[in-house]
C-alpha cells in the first residue's frame, strides 16, 4: 500500500499541471505527460514503481528532493544563525555602550553625592559652630547683664556710703559743736 501512495501523488500532481497549464502551450504539457507516463512503464508494460528498481528510483528521488529541501532549509538557518550572532554581537555592543555610559553616570552621581554630603557635613558643623557660640553669646550676654546690674548695686552702695559718710561728719560736727 505504502508503494503506491507515492505513485498517486505523483499523478495527482501531473494531472494539476495538465489541467492548470495555460491553453497556450498544450502541446508542451501533453508531452510532458505522456513522456511521465511512459517513464514509468517500461516496454511490457509493467508499472516501474513496481519493480524494485523503479521503488528504488522513486525512493531515491523522493529522499534527493527531501535532502535538497534539508540543505535548503540548513543554508537558510545557517544564514538566519548568522544574522542572529551578528544582531546579537550589535545588541551586546549597545548594552556595553548603556552599561558604561551608566556606570559613568553612576561615578558623577556618587561624586555629586559626595560633595553635597561634604557640603552638608560643613553647613552642620558650621550650624553646630554656630549653635555654640549662640550659646557662649547668651552666656557671655548673661554675664555681661548679671555685672551690669552688679554695678548698678555698687554704684547705688557707693552713693550710700557716702551718704553716710556725709551723714556721719555732719553727726560729727553737730556733736563736736554741742561739746564745745
Amino acid at each position: 500500500m505504502s508503494s503506491y501512495y507515492p505513485r498517486t501523488k505523483d499523478l495527482t500532481r501531473t494531472r494539476k499541471s495538465v489541467t492548470d497549464s495555460p491553453p497556450s502551450s498544450p502541446s508542451y504539457t501533453d508531452k510532458n505527460y505522456r513522456h511521465e507516463r511512459l517513464s514509468r512503464y517500461d516496454s511490457s508494460g509493467e508499472s516501474a514503481t513496481e519493480k524494485p528498481m523503479g521503488r528504488t528510483s522513486s525512493y531515491t528521488r523522493r529522499e534527493t528532493r527531501l535532502a535538497a529541501l534539508n540543505r535548503q532549509e540548513q543554508d537558510s538557518t545557517a544564514k538566519d544563525y548568522k544574522k542572529m550572532y551578528a544582531e546579537a554581537l550589535q545588541e551586546n555592543e549597545r548594552l556595553k555602550s548603556r552599561l558604561q555610559d551608566s556606570k559613568q553616570e553612576l561615578v558623577n552621581i556618587r561624586s555629586q553625592l559626595e560633595k553635597i554630603t561634604q557640603r552638608h557635613d560643613r553647613i552642620s558643623e558650621r550650624s553646630t559652630v554656630l549653635e555654640s557660640e549662640k550659646r557662649e553669646k547668651q552666656a557671655l550676654e548673661k554675664r555681661v547683664s548679671d555685672m551690669e546690674d552688679d554695678l548698678k548695686v555698687l554704684t547705688e552702695l557707693k552713693s550710700d556710703n557716702q551718704r553716710l559718710k556725709d551723714e556721719n561728719g555732719a553727726l560729727i560736727r553737730v556733736i563736736s559743736k554741742l561739746s564745745k
